[in-house]
């Protein structure tokens, strides 16, 4: 019978969830799911002084969020516990000590102040590797600090399968002696995580592809347990876009890299998972852009992932998320997106809900919304050239020949009828009666309300939102410019 898969996030809480960090989380998430697997949440905490106290909470936050949600854990609790690494300490120790006496480690009493650097790729000079047993014996004797390292093969070579790069060899020569425990007691990364994937009996490793020349070490030390090598998945990094056109590696300079920088811009998270998913992933199965979680794990396989960089493109997320915000109901947009702007006039919360349906599938992100309706907030600065439209044939000097007419005709309206429908109904019984082209009347009163000329919705809508008072308000001010 075949290995139960199980996959791990194992991120170090020194800050916010990069887009890399989610989707690496991601994909352990979705190929444990889809294989009937389980997917485990561990805390490598065991560098002190990069840790940031409410990382951890932000991590669950993130997750959960995401809808990424482990079956084993901290706050979970699970059969491979602790899954905290400093609260796994005795562990690394024994194991470490293992190491020692069956001849693949080595104490270490040199002064981290002295300079042991050396051979071509740096490292350590291995002045300890060979010490007398009489020698060891004293330094312990003595309580002398110490660390222990790898003892690294000093010919030959290391060789490792990757599920997307093959087989990947790396001279000996190239792996310095790595300390495993250091003079605290604490574990190093590429110890403590060796140790923990395999106790918990990882089956599948996704990393980025920096670790790939830092799996050899690993190799060895499985090897030098005598355990069984889990699958490596190293995955190509996220690069962003640069300004002249060429590619980086994502970071801040991008723009928004986090997962939560990115919700604050007003992307749902179910979109930026989505969206994060096909980084680096293309299903097989369907040509279909838009995912459910269950629909995902239902499409996700290893043979889809690219080894070539995937690369953010803010438009795609967008893209998407506006995909996502068709897809709400008016009520559930119009509740979200009121989340990102404040202080609203009285006769917009009054037609929030009106005013949030033109918007739904305008915007790509609930932020864009407080600019597409500034120009009902304040009226645009006048501008006559706006009045121009050859297709309508219209200008300043028609415009403001017909304005009054249309005021006219407006003020007459009652306030019981000031909504769209009635509106439209009055204005198409006027330009039937004058003869005239409805684009011609139309422009002429967007413009005079609006002040601009992309706007969501059409002339009625805008005059429904803003009520009577301040519509007419606006066109008189729009024709007293108009003919000055």
């Amino acid at each position: 019978m075949s290995q139960k898969v199980r996959t791990r996030f194992a991120p170090s809480p020194t800050g916010y969830m990069h887009i890399g960090n989610l989707r690496t989380a991601l994909y352990g998430y979705l190929y444990a799911k889809a294989q009937k697997g389980d997917f485990i949440l561990r805390i490598e905490d065991t560098d002190r002084t990069r840790y940031v106290a409410d990382a951890v909470d932000f991590i669950n936050r993130t997750l959960e969020m995401a809808h990424i949600v482990p079956d084993e854990g901290p706050d979970i609790g699970g059969d491979c516990g602790p899954y905290v690494q400093s609260e796994r300490m005795d562990i690394y120790k024994k194991y470490a000590e293992e190491l020692v006496k069956t001849g693949h480690a080595y104490y270490c009493f040199c002064d981290p102040d002295e300079d042991h650097s050396a051979g071509e790729f740096g490292g350590y000079d291995r002045t300890c590797r060979d010490l007398d047993a009489a020698v060891i014996e004293q330094h312990l004797k003595n309580g002398d600090p110490y660390v222990i390292r790898q003892k690294m093969p000093l010919d030959g070579s290391t060789t490792f399968f990757d599920v997307l790069h093959g087989n990947i060899t790396i001279p000996n020569s190239e792996l310095e002696d790595q300390v495993l425990l250091k003079r605290d007691g604490m574990p190093t990364y590429n110890f403590a995580n060796v140790i923990d994937d395999h106790l918990m009996g990882i089956s599948h490793i996704m990393r980025g592809a920096e670790f790939i020349t830092s799996t050899p070490k690993y190799i060895l030390l499985y090897e030098a347990y005598g355990w069984e090598v889990p699958t490596f998945i190293h995955l190509a990094p996220v690069m962003g876009k640069n300004d002249d056109g060429s590619v980086s590696k994502l970071s801040k300079r991008h723009g928004a890299t986090s997962f939560d920088d990115l919700v604050k811009l007003g992307y749902l998270p179910e979109a930026i998972t989505n969206y994060v998913a096909l980084l680096g992933w293309n299903p097989k199965t369907t040509n279909q852009e838009i995912f459910s979680m269950e629909e995902l794990i239902a499409h996700f396989e290893l043979d889809g992932l690219s080894k070539s960089p995937a690369v953010f493109d803010y438009d795609k997320l967008g893209w998407i998320n506006g995909e996502y915000f068709k897809a709400m109901s008016d009520e559930e947009f119009a509740k979200r997106a009121h989340d990102f702007v404040e202080n609203l006039p009285d006769y917009l919360e009054k037609n929030w809900q009106m005013v949030a349906a033109l918007l739904k599938t305008r915007v790509q992100r609930f932020s864009d919304v407080k600019d597409e309706i500034d120009f009902l907030v304040e009226m645009p600065a006048f501008d006559a050239d706006l009045y121009n439209n050859k297709r309508n044939k219209v200008n300043p000097e028609k415009a403001a020949e017909l304005m009054p007419k249309l005021v006219e005709l407006l003020e007459g309206v009652s306030e019981a009828d000031w909504h769209n429908d009635s509106l439209y109904a009055k204005l198409e019984e006027y330009i039937a009666a004058q003869e005239l082209k409805k684009g011609l009347v139309m422009w002429v009163l967007r413009i005079g309300v609006a002040g601009k000329s992309v706007t969501p919705g059409g002339a009625t809508e805008i005059l429904s939102v803003l009520g009577k008072e301040n519509s007419l308000a606006r066109l008189q001010k729009s024709l007293a410019n108009l003919t000055a």
